[in-house]
């Protein structure tokens, strides 16, 4: 009876893609069909609400904000800026809450792919706040899809649905949306099936992003994962792929065997690795020549510029830059202590800072929208610090100076000693951050919350630390003596060989 019913909704679904790829829509389908499909759009497939009203001040009038796309070219710079008169409303919806769905035997979704930020971009703060509101035990740093995703499983778990089947952007593995994941889990469903990461090509639009392909069931039963092996990319932008199956109980990293993702943070590895600060606006970064014309013109303005390092920094080769930092101060210090940077950040920095939807950093313009205080003291009174980048292909871990300001892409371990760089360089770690972190596209990531905070360092004696640590250092030098004999070097070159050999 299964087999047949699988049969059946096979065919169905075979007909509804017929329809739509033949020019068809919703209305247009014959009345038999329309009856055995509810199809919801997007919108209300989550969030259910009285009619949406226009936000008013205490004037009456209807509250705006910047469109989001306009631009217009500064007086000053020349250069394009948001255009502030270039206005839309602010909605409200009313008596928000979930929607409900009908009922069903099976769901089966590609819900759109919006991004956390895209989110409020383009379905406004209102319905993102009206949606966060409503979705109290969904992490509000979540995608678009994982609102589906959770009302899907939670039906399956309740045995409404028998199975649901999604289509996800790939970050659906990332850290942030584990937690819906294993929630859906916990309350008794599972995932029979996963593809965590598929190559998804849209010819008529020509977008290529990355994917998860998952179906849940209410069964103990083990689940299925295929991993891609891709090979050749065809003219049209298809890509040619080879699945391997593993079979097991499926995680919320959508991973079989160990449950590295239900690792729990140890306290001995809290407040060593922090994340970079966030300048939030291009102005706020100077070339070499921008940051000499300031000391020559204010010599003691020189404490203000920071050397900074972004992820491309690491992997491809340092290109010299810094940034005018105000860490602490208020606008009137920075101001008088500081005129020339000020000047400088008041002209690129604040047209853009006055369109920011935070409170916080729209006020204070001339700051940091992230000054990463914890990271700040963590590497104070070192000579260096553990640097490594957030995203790539491969995950080197170097020594940074400690008078340089790490990008957000990048994650500062707050040691000098190398013993530290050696352990995470070692393969063991590596492997470890494969399986504990997710990836962007195609590349792997590596944050403190999935590969520092539960990864067990190795209790060495003081001969295999001493060990360790001699290797770290000559590793690092190794590295920075062949960069300096060959400017064209890149890190990312350096280990492309390493993997050939």
């Amino acid at each position: 009876a299964r087999a047949a019913a699988a049969a059946e909704a096979v065919v169905w679904i075979g007909y509804l893609q017929w329809h739509f790829r033949s020019g068809g829509t919703v209305e247009d389908l014959p009345k038999p069909v329309f009856d055995k499909f509810r199809i919801i759009e997007c919108r209300d497939a989550v969030l259910a609400h009285d009619p949406p009203e226009i936000v008013t001040g205490e004037d009456g009038r209807p509250v705006t904000r910047w469109d989001g796309e306009a631009m217009k070219v500064h007086p000053v710079t020349g250069k394009k800026v948001p255009d502030d008169s270039k206005r839309v409303p602010e909605w409200r919806y009313p008596n928000a809450r979930k929607a409900e769905w009908p009922a069903a035997d099976f769901v089966v979704g590609n819900p759109p792919f919006l991004g956390n930020k895209r989110m409020r971009e383009l379905l406004g703060d209102g319905y993102a706040e009206a949606l966060r509101g409503a979705y109290a035990d969904v992490p509000d740093t979540v995608d678009f899809v994982m609102y589906w995703w959770h009302v899907a499983g939670q039906l399956v778990a309740a045995g409404k649905v028998r199975r649901a089947g999604l289509i996800t952007t790939n970050s659906i593995r990332m850290a942030q949306s584990r937690p819906v994941i294993a929630k859906v889990l916990d309350a008794g469903a599972s995932i029979a099936y996963a593809i965590p990461d598929h190559p998804w090509v849209d010819t008529a639009d020509g977008a290529a992003v990355r994917v998860s392909m998952t179906s849940l069931a209410r069964t103990n039963e083990p689940g299925v994962v295929d991993a891609v092996a891709e090979g050749a990319t065809l003219d049209d932008g298809e890509v040619i792929v080879q699945l391997s199956s593993s079979r097991g109980q499926v995680h919320p990293d959508l991973r079989t065997g160990a449950a590295v993702s239900s690792a729990v943070p140890l306290r001995a590895n809290s407040n060593v690795a922090l994340q970079g600060v966030i300048p939030l606006g291009e102005g706020f970064r100077l070339s070499p020549p921008q940051a000499a014309g300031i000391t020559r013109q204010a010599p003691d303005e020189a404490r203000y510029l920071r050397r900074y390092r972004i992820g491309r920094d690491i992997v491809q080769g340092v290109q010299e830059k810094f940034v005018i930092d105000f860490f602490g101060m208020s606008e009137a210090e920075a101001a008088t202590s500081a005129p020339n940077c000020y000047q400088h950040l008041l002209v690129h920095v604040k047209p853009e800072r006055d369109q920011n939807k935070r409170d916080t950093r729209r006020i204070n313009w001339w700051l940091f929208g992230e000054s990463a205080p914890k990271l700040r003291g963590g590497i104070t009174g070192l000579d260096r610090y553990v640097a490594t980048i957030e995203t790539s292909k491969f995950k080197p871990f170097v020594f940074m100076d400690s008078d340089i300001l790490p990008d957000h892409k990048l994650y500062a371990v707050c040691t000098d000693d190398a013993a530290i760089l050696g352990i995470l360089s070692s393969r063991a770690h590596q492997t470890w951050a494969l399986a504990a972190g997710g990836t962007l596209e195609d590349r792997p990531t590596w944050t403190n919350t999935t590969c520092f905070l539960p990864f067990p360092f190795p209790a060495a004696t003081d001969a295999q630390t001493a060990r360790i640590r001699d290797l770290g250092e000559r590793l690092d030098a190794h590295r920075k003596r062949q960069q300096s004999l060959h400017p064209d070097l890149t890190l990312t070159g350096m280990y492309n060989v390493l993997a050939a050999l």
